[in-house]
């Protein structure tokens, strides 16, 4: 039986539906039935063209939930059926410096799932067996793909907060509405930042525990102590720079941004400060995982089918999703 996929064949054109015979794993990795994918906000980059396309067809996909169908030589300690997860992260070279200071999202020669490695928007995937990710039950398919983008970055972003009590979030999708849950767990009140004029947004970050909600456009009702930036939008930093106390941390949480306006140095002076995000480690993976059923973190979906990718991605550009978008093959 052929194999769907969705194939971007050119930047900044729709996905094409495709087929072909299902692949077979190679040494050290696994082949996947795809239970689901998330649609992220990075595939939208990939699709857009605003990350380099990478020279041939793409088929996007970085939250992946699948059953295991094949094991390639070398692989241990996973069985045929399981349920995994592949991540953003799918392969880096393990002898870098960066790797080998347990910093191996920033190595050079990394490879991603959805833009260098075929990603989930297919009936099947392969992937490394080393950036599989096993998965907390309590979580359907649909539930389980979000966490392992939006949730694992939503995570890393957090961590960088450190301390702060009084916590802002610009753009309430995927991400944000994860890792507010987080947040209020460890007792931090949740300032949710989202277009201007769209209340639904608002009224949804309130329902999972925000205690102020309004447009980015305003100011919150006292300094924050740090501010996570999901949306791509570079005139968010000095907004944000702006709603922070001396000594905060805004995060910017996306791979990509546009450009930052200029801004007077006495909003960055008092020791604030700037700082990206990129891509996530394995340990991030596996602390968050642990976590989510802890808390519990509810994920909220909207679920197409395969076939329907272009549609999603469509919700996701125009912000029309609440929660997150999820291929269900």
């Amino acid at each position: 039986m052929p194999s769907r996929m969705m194939v971007l064949e050119q930047a900044g054109r729709p996905l094409l539906a495709r087929t072909r015979s299902v692949p077979r794993p190679g040494r050290g990795q696994l082949l996947l039935r795809v239970c689901a994918c998330g649609v992220c906000r990075t595939d939208l980059h990939i699709v857009d063209g605003e990350l380099a396309f990478p020279g041939h067809p793409v088929v996007p996909g970085h939250e992946i939930v699948g059953r295991i169908v094949e094991s390639g030589e070398g692989v241990s300690g996973f069985s045929v059926g399981e349920r995994v997860g592949v991540p953003w992260l799918g392969w880096t070279c393990g002898i870098c410096a960066y790797c080998r200071r347990d910093r191996e999202n920033l190595c050079d020669q990394a490879r991603f799932t959805g833009w260098q490695i075929e990603g989930g928007y297919a009936d099947h995937a392969i992937a490394d067996h080393r950036y599989c990710f096993r998965l907390p039950q309590g979580y359907s398919d649909a539930q389980a793909a979000p966490l392992l983008c939006a949730g694992l970055i939503g995570y890393r972003a957090l961590s960088m907060a450190e301390g702060a009590e009084k916590l802002g979030i610009y753009g309430f999708g995927a991400a944000a509405h994860i890792v507010a849950q987080l947040a209020r767990h460890q007792g931090r009140q949740v300032y949710a930042f989202t277009r201007p004029g769209d209340l639904a947004a608002q009224q949804f970050a309130r329902g999972l525990g925000a205690c102020w909600a309004g447009g980015s456009n305003q100011p919150p009702p006292e300094a924050l102590d740090a501010a996570l930036i999901f949306a791509p939008v570079g005139a968010l930093v000095p907004a944000a720079l702006r709603a922070l106390d001396k000594g905060g941390t805004v995060v910017c949480a996306g791979i990509h941004m546009s450009d930052i306006p200029a801004f007077p140095y006495e909003i960055l002076w008092g020791e604030r400060r700037v700082v990206s995000v990129a891509n996530l480690t394995r340990a991030d993976g596996e602390a968050f995982l642990a976590i989510a059923p802890q808390v519990p973190v509810r994920v909220s979906v909207e679920t197409y089918p395969l076939e329907a990718a272009n549609e999603a991605l469509s919700c996701l550009r125009e912000g029309r999703l609440e929660g997150a978008a999820v291929l269900l093959p």
